[in-house]
């Protein structure tokens, strides 16, 4: 069984937390029994979960070997520039070494639901929206890449998974993928 999620904004990717106060978790959305995250996906980041109850086709989903692109709509602050374009294109160096090579486009704004909490908004700072697609799934990766090129991120949307897309799906909403 495969089932594409959106995941909310502050929605942790596991059905458990201990913390506390607690978080929240993917227990509140009535997921099937015995599904778990093909992946993950950032307490603070947006956008399609795959999960599924298969472990070979989670492995598949994301091992770096197989090289599923994960695209990414993101909202940073500032205006980017060709070079700071081009640099995410080639890779950035990360302290955990350099990233392979992106692919990056500039966007219009993107229809989304809105964000609980918004982001913020400075009437001072521009802004601008990227889809960017990777191959690989590093830690924060696509948050630490457009800082590194002076670019921090505000917003960031996983909308697809090699050909798995999030589609209409709204926050906390899921489907089963055939």
């Amino acid at each position: 069984m495969l089932i594409a999620f959106n995941k909310p904004f502050n929605v942790l990717c596991q059905f458990t937390d201990r913390s506390q106060p607690p978080r929240r978790t993917l227990a509140e959305f009535g997921l099937p029994p015995d599904v778990y995250p093909a992946g993950r996906l950032d307490f603070d980041s947006e956008g399609l979960l795959l999960l599924t109850d298969d472990g070979a086709l989670a492995h598949r989903l994301t091992d770096p070997r197989h090289k599923q692109p994960k695209t990414y709509w993101v909202q940073v602050e500032g205006e980017p520039d060709n070079a700071q374009l081009e640099a995410l294109r080639r890779g950035v160096q990360l302290k955990d070494g350099p990233t392979r090579p992106a692919s990056i486009e500039r966007i219009d704004p993107p229809s989304l639901w809105p964000r609980d909490p918004p982001v913020r908004y400075r009437k001072s700072v521009p802004d601008a929206w990227l889809a960017i697609s990777l191959t690989e799934g590093r830690n924060r990766q696509v948050r630490r890449m457009t800082a590194a090129v002076g670019l921090p991120t505000l917003r960031l949307v996983r909308v697809s998974i090699g050909s798995h897309a999030l589609g209409g799906l709204q926050p906390g909403q899921w489907r089963q993928v055939e």
